[in-house]
């Protein structure tokens, strides 16, 4: 037999010490966000009385009963003061749910909530739920709007991958509390990545959306769409608008879709997205940056060439490696912009930038003239205006 007691001192002294694991600035950057030396949640953030049955009676081997997988794809909000993050928590099981976490600072000691989200289900009940985005909309609610999965029911008997993703809508005043609101109806026989546009458009509610012909593959899809819906309770969009579409060889040439919902800036509206392309490895996800019109949310009227953010180091590895992707950020008081990524579908991260940075990338960095040729005259130019400020400074 196995000393319980000590086991099970062991593991609460090794879960304190992870979450308690401060963080520091990593090395020297590129100068337009800052990241981190360590993950900000990991699998093993999970409580442990998630995870184990703490009664020697049913379980005196002290084994790990329940398995968590992967802490991934936050939305993120600023609530009482504190940093929150609401996680796509995936079980050994393979099923997503959410939790909330959350830290004093937004760069360490991120702790779960004791219990995960009770997320109700509609009348077709959900196979699998993750991703979501959470905003504070105008009329006073806080919104997650989530990709909902369910098997596709014209799938072969042979064939238990396909699947139907759709925009599943909640809301709640206390995170705590969730009213389930019905799936968002689009043109679109597949829809990912839908985002909540913070405030009224001609008095209805926007959203960006990620029109797809396929579960996996985007076909005569794909881009971030915008459209209009007259309610949220029963949320219809008649017609999807393409904002920023694929483009051959850039990163974002197989699909591209919303990060979280737009910061409002004295300019425009500053996004941030996600670029998927394929290489000989299999797909890579980037995060890219663009602005629309402050007025018209379709109309990108900057747009900074190739990716703001890509894998690096350990963040290449994972249950999908090679990718970031971010469903939440959050604008604080003073300027300060925190990132949250996850990195190849396996843990959190964050990286921090102030606004006055972002929109200086947005705005002066050169957009992508799709040649390579026009690649290297920038660098020509570029190498020339520095000569120029050599000689000035001199």
């Amino acid at each position: 037999m196995i000393d319980f007691e000590k086991r099970k001192q062991q593991l609460e002294e090794a879960y304190k010490n992870l979450v308690a694991l401060k963080n520091k600035k990593a090395v020297l950057g590129n100068g337009i966000f800052d990241r981190y030396e360590h993950p900000i949640l990991t699998a093993g953030h999970a409580p442990l009385n998630w995870k184990y049955d703490f009664n020697p009676q049913t379980n005196p081997y002290l084994l790990e009963r329940i398995g968590i997988n992967a802490t991934f794809n936050a939305g993120a909000i600023k609530f009482n003061n504190k940093y929150i993050l609401v996680v796509r928590v995936e079980g050994t099981d393979r099923k997503s749910f959410f939790a909330v976490a959350e830290s004093d600072n937004g760069i360490d000691n991120f702790t779960f909530w004791e219990e995960p989200v009770i997320l109700p289900e509609t009348n077709e009940p959900d196979t699998n739920v993750y991703d979501m985005r959470i905003v504070t909309h105008e009329d006073g609610w806080m919104y997650g709007l989530f990709c909902t999965e369910r098997k596709d029911p014209s799938a072969p008997a042979h064939d238990q991958s396909m699947a139907v993703a759709q925009c599943g809508i909640v809301r709640t005043k206390d995170l705590k509390t969730w009213e389930r609101l019905a799936d968002l109806k689009t043109p679109s026989p597949q829809q990912r990545n839908v985002v909540l546009h913070p405030e009224f458009v001609n008095g209805k509610y926007a959203f960006y959306t990620r029109p797809q012909d396929g579960f996996i593959e985007s076909g005569t899809g794909g881009g971030i769409g915008f459209g209009l819906s007259d309610s949220i309770e029963n949320a219809v969009i008649e017609k999807e608008l393409i904002v920023d579409n694929k483009n051959y060889h850039t990163v974002y040439e197989a699909k591209n879709g919303m990060g979280p919902e737009p910061i409002k800036t004295a300019h425009g509206w500053l996004f941030l997205a996600h670029g998927v392309r394929n290489t000989a490895a299999g797909l890579r996800y980037v995060l890219y940056m663009f602005m629309t019109d402050l007025h018209d949310l379709t109309k990108v009227i900057y747009k900074p060439a190739g990716y703001f953010l890509a894998p690096e180091g350990a963040e290449r590895i994972g249950d999908v490696s090679n990718v970031v992707f971010s469903n939440g950020w959050i604008l604080d008081e003073d300027g300060t912009v925190f990132i949250y990524y996850a990195s190849s579908d396996t843990r959190m991260h964050v990286a921090t930038s102030s606004l006055n940075i972002l929109l200086d990338y947005v705005m002066n960095t050169p957009a992508d003239e799709l040649r390579s040729a026009a690649t290297v005259n920038r660098i020509l130019a570029n190498i020339e205006k520095n000569k120029l400020s050599s000689v000035i400074s001199g």
